[in-house]
C-alpha cells in the first residue's frame, strides 16, 4: 500500500510525457537482508529499459528475490535514481528536490546562508552523517562507484544551478578557490560519559576495556575525546538511556576510576571544509568569530 503512491504517479507521468513506464519492482532488486542488490538491479535495468526512449521509473521501492514489494526509508527515490544512473553510466545524475542544493548552514536556523556551489562526496558524507538531510545517505554509493557527479537542483527554481557533488573538485577549485569552510552542521541528543583517572592516557588497554563494556550492551560510539587524565565517550542518548546505570556501574567496577561524570542533552557540531588544511589559522579564526558573536 505504501508504494502505490509512487506507482500511480509514475503511470500518470509516463502517459503525460509519452514515455515508457517501467515498474520499480521489475528492475530494483533487494537482498533478503534489505540491502540493495546492485548487480542484479543493473542486469534487470539493462534488460528492460531502452536507453533511447524516455522512461519513467517510480522511486522509493523495489522487490525482494521472491517478488514481494519492499519500500526504502524516507527519501529512497534518491537511491533509485542513483542506481539507474550507475546502470547506464550517465554523465551526471540530476536530483530535483525542493531546495537549491546545499547550504553552508541550515536555513531553518541561519537566515540566508551561502549556497554551496560544489562539494566532494567525502565532505557530504560527513555532513549527512551529522544531520544534513537534503539527499538520502545511501544515494552516494552507486554513483560514486563510477565517479558520476550528482547535481542537486530546485524544482521550484530551475534557473538556480544548485550544488554539484563530485569525487574531486580540485580542477574547479583551482579556477575558483572554495571557501575555507564548506559547511557547518550538527546533531542533538547525545550523552557524554567522562571517566577520570590519573594518567589514563598512558594506561595500555584502557580503551579496549571501555569499548568492551559498550559492546556488551550493543551500543555504538560516536566520539572518544581523550586528555591526560580524562577519557570521554559520546553516544546517542536514545541508545544508552535504557542501560545507563548498568554501564556506569560496570565502568566503575572494571576500570577503578577516580570519578565518572554523565552529561545529557549535549549536541555535536561538525565543521567541514577541504580548504581548511591549507589555512593553519582556520580553527583559531572560527573561535575568534564565536567570541565576537557572544560579545
Amino acid at each position: 500500500m505504501v508504494s502505490r503512491g509512487e506507482y500511480l504517479t509514475g503511470l500518470c507521468l509516463a502517459e503525460y510525457l509519452d514515455a515508457d513506464f517501467v515498474d520499480a519492482s521489475w528492475v530494483i532488486r533487494f537482498h533478503y537482508d534489505g540491502s540493495i542488490d546492485l548487480d542484479k538491479s543493473q542486469e534487470l535495468l539493462k534488460a528492460q529499459v531502452d536507453p533511447g526512449r524516455r522512461v519513467v521509473i517510480p522511486g522509493f521501492y523495489g522487490s525482494l528475490p521472491n517478488g514481494v514489494i519492499k519500500v526504502m526509508s524516507r527519501g529512497g527515490s534518491d537511491i533509485t535514481g542513483s542506481i539507474v544512473a550507475n546502470a547506464f553510466d550517465v554523465d551526471v545524475y540530476e536530483n530535483w528536490t525542493d531546495v537549491s542544493g546545499f547550504y553552508v548552514a541550515d536555513p531553518r536556523i541561519i537566515k540566508d546562508p551561502v549556497q554551496i556551489p560544489r562539494i566532494t562526496y567525502s565532505e557530504l558524507r560527513q555532513m549527512s552523517y551529522m544531520g544534513e538531510n537534503v539527499l538520502h545517505d545511501d544515494a552516494f554509493f552507486p554513483v560514486r562507484q563510477k565517479n558520476i557527479p550528482i547535481n542537486v537542483c530546485n524544482t521550484n527554481h530551475p534557473e538556480n544551478p544548485g550544488t554539484m557533488i563530485m569525487n574531486d573538485c580540485s580542477e574547479l577549485d583551482a579556477q575558483e578557490p572554495p571557501h575555507v569552510i564548506t559547511g557547518i552542521t550538527g546533531k542533538q541528543d547525545f550523552t557524554v560519559i567522562t571517566m577520570v583517572k590519573s594518567h589514563v592516557s598512558a594506561e595500555a588497554g584502557f580503551l579496549r576495556k571501555v569499548l568492551a563494556v559498550f559492546e556488551k550492551f550493543q551500543i555504538s560510539i560516536e566520539s572518544v575525546p581523550v586528555t591526560v587524565d580524562t577519557f570521554s565517550i559520546v553516544v546517542q542518548t536514545k541508545k544508552i538511556e535504557r542501560y545507563l546505570y548498568e554501564i556506569v556501574a560496570e565502568l566503575k567496577q572494571d576500570l577503578h576510576l577516580d570519578d565518572i561524570q554523565v552529561e545529557s542533552q549535549q549536541a555535536m557540531l561538525a565543521v567541514v571544509g577541504r580548504a581548511m588544511r591549507q589555512m593553519p589559522k582556520a580553527i583559531y579564526q572560527q573561535f575568534i568569530s564565536e567570541e565576537r558573536v557572544e560579545r
